[in-house]
């Protein structure tokens, strides 16, 4: 009984030693966040986000393929790329590289490959634990070639559920919700 005893704490501290380290792993938690199909729930906005895990190889394990499609505010959009998630301390590198190619899709085999053009035009931010999800801005005019007219700062906000994306200037404001999980 005695060595029943001693066993419980010592599994119990094992248990507590590597519950943490999963959970605090920024961009493991960030990409289960951004996985799956979202839908704009902001007048105007008919965008569907579609987020899959997109893994090229194994220094980038928690890359997403996004696509964009919809109509917002009357105007039609597909744009399409990759959004890569690397861990720097507490917070996560995001980056998104466009796909200029239409034709590029999550299983095609140029998905991980990006021209000169493509690479030159990728955007980052720094997202930060918040809350429940995670937050960051946009450097501003750094975005305008990869977002196709983005030349303002913008927040993101991301939350289990709910993506939003905020001018920092204007306060025009673009909400998604989470539609089906990946």
């Amino acid at each position: 009984m005695k060595r029943a005893s001693l066993l419980i704490p010592l599994f119990l501290a094992i248990l507590a030693l590597a519950g943490p380290a999963r959970a605090e792993d920024p961009s493991s938690n960030l990409s289960n966040i951004l996985s799956g199909t979202f839908q704009g729930s902001t007048p105007g906005n008919d965008l569907r986000l579609t987020l899959r895990s997109h893994t090229t190889d194994p220094a980038h394990q928690f890359d997403l393929f996004v696509q964009v499609t919809g109509t917002y505010q009357d105007a039609n959009v597909r744009q399409q790329g990759v959004l890569r998630l690397e861990n720097q301390g507490s917070t996560v590198s995001l980056s998104y590289i466009p796909h200029f190619d239409p034709a590029v899709s999550a299983l095609s085999p140029q998905a991980g490959r990006f021209t000169q053009r493509e690479a030159d035009a990728a955007c980052g931010v720094s997202m930060k634990p918040r809350g429940d999800g995670f937050a960051g801005e946009t450097l501003g005019s750094s975005c305008a070639i990869a977002l196709r007219g983005a030349i303002s700062k913008w927040t993101i906000e991301v939350e289990p559920g709910s993506i939003r994306l905020r001018d920092a200037k204007t306060g025009e404001t673009l909400r998604f919700r989470r539609v089906a999980k990946a």
